[in-house]
């Protein structure tokens, strides 16, 4: 039985989703281990939501640390079809301002230390990413902004570092002559995953403060930037609310099959171990195959 439709991540001070009701908490095992906190799972605007706290209550996982594989698989153990993604980030670009909210339609990778596809162990899986982001739920996104007074940038580029450390001046210098808008440590991995697990997903990117480019950066200091962080929370909250009001029901993108024509190992030579593993995530590619052969 399918216990979610939406998925909701909260990024740094977004710990919490105000306005669910029938709310319960669900802690999910996965092939992959366990996810960054457990799964708050309730309706909001007549539709079942799962929200997940990206770093964990209490913000406890660096960006290297979290287990993006658990996070998407839970979402998928649970029904989920569409998972709209809200985090912090920093500003490259002059135009956008701290208060402001992106939805970014591209990624640059600059990360080294991370696990970021289910396949491997006999499976190998190649799957389209030239268009990251489902362009429908990225709409919803943009429309929910703008009906929630909020400032937003449709489209743009968005570097996911490593971290946990900032960028240096002279990378931040570079990422700026490259074009880009946006820098954050997370989106890139969990948009690459839910690719894989046949998920819509869209980031939802949420300006701060400047990179450290900007002449004024040296002089914000911790406390302006936690105030910019519960403001930002506060409008991501009502965001979403509008979001989840107008979602469609159902979906007429291609992010639900996404694994369609990915698949590259001869299936009979898939290791039944890999196979039970990854089940939920390719089993109507197999099993419908198996059925054809009887």
């Amino acid at each position: 039985m399918q216990q979610a439709e939406i998925g909701i991540i909260g990024g740094s001070g977004l710990y919490s989703m105000p306005g669910f009701s029938d709310i319960q908490e669900i802690s999910l095992q996965t092939p992959f281990g366990m996810p960054s906190d457990p799964y708050v799972l309730g309706t909001l605007e007549g539709r079942k939501v799962a929200f997940l706290a990206r770093h964990g209550r209490g913000h406890r996982f660096m960006p290297t640390e979290i287990n993006y594989r658990a996070n998407i698989h839970g979402f998928k153990q649970l029904g989920v079809e569409r998972v709209l993604s809200l985090s912090a980030v920093g500003s490259l670009k002059e135009e956008h301002h701290p208060l402001d909210f992106v939805v970014p339609d591209q990624f640059i990778d600059r990360t080294r230390h991370r696990i970021d596809t289910f396949f491997g162990d006999g499976l190998v899986v190649h799957i389209g990413f030239g268009e990251p982001i489902c362009g429908g739920l990225a709409k919803v996104a943009v429309d929910a902004c703008r009906r929630a007074g909020v400032n937003v940038k449709p489209r743009g580029t968005y570097l996911n570092m490593e971290g946990p450390q900032f960028s240096t001046k002279a990378e931040s210098n570079l990422y700026r002559s490259w074009g880009l808008d946006v820098i954050g440590m997370t989106n890139l991995s969990e948009a690459r995953l839910a690719r894989e697990a046949e998920l819509c997903y869209a980031t939802v990117a949420m300006v701060t403060d400047y990179d450290c480019w900007h002449p004024e950066h040296d002089h914000v200091s911790v406390d302006q930037i936690v105030a910019v962080l519960l403001k930002n929370a506060e409008h991501a909250c009502t965001v979403v609310r509008q979001a989840v009001a107008a979602m469609p029901t159902t979906r007429d993108c291609k992010c639900g099959s996404a694994l369609k024509n990915a698949i590259i190992t001869q299936k009979s030579a898939v290791p039944a171990p890999t196979l039970e593993r990854l089940h939920l995530l390719v089993g109507k590619y197999f099993d419908s195959e198996q059925k054809a052969g009887t």
